[in-house]
């Protein structure tokens, strides 16, 4: 007959680390592509106006944005309280505008670029003037597909 042997105790068996590394591996490469970017950082004051009747961008690569505004609090300083240009990263004014549009059409294949759309993020308490003038250098640079960058909501906000 045979013997039955008791356990003695509850030992649990190891755990095998041999398949770590592929879980670090797939977490690291689940935040790669989770992450995105941030292209520009903001300088200026860009608390956008709303608008009822808005349509989302389909193709977003295609899009040259120019940012308008209040310095933010931390370049009032240097640069003042009134109304400034941003483009990319970096103030610039009006006249610097026509060469941004060049410098983004060059660096874009040249069969999109009839497709680009220059999307002007103003600030809701930026004065028509300076986006009057910032719609005249894109006339000279022959930018003429304009995007207006708002938020969804009641466009009668605006005026409070």
């Amino acid at each position: 007959m045979s013997k039955f042997n008791k356990k003695k105790s509850g030992d649990l068996p190891a755990i095998s680390t041999a398949s770590l590394p592929d879980i670090v591996f797939m977490l690291l490469f689940f935040f790669m592509v989770a992450t995105v970017m941030r292209q520009n950082t903001l300088m200026v004051k860009n608390d956008l106006p709303t608008a009822n009747q808005v349509e989302k961008l389909d193709k977003k690569d295609l899009v040259m944005y120019i940012y308008a505004g209040e310095p933010v609090e931390r370049y009032q300083g240097t640069y003042g309280t009134s109304a400034k240009i941003q483009l990319n990263d970096k103030f610039a004014d009006v006249s610097e505008i026509q060469d941004f549009i060049y410098q983004e059409r060059a660096s874009k294949r040249e069969e999109v670029v009839p497709f680009l759309t220059t999307a002007l993020k103003v600030d809701g308490d930026s004065k028509m003037g300076l986006i009057s003038d910032i719609k005249q250098e894109l006339r000279t640079a022959n930018a003429l597909k304009i995007n207006y960058v708002t938020k969804k909501g009641d466009a009668v906000e605006n005026n409070n």
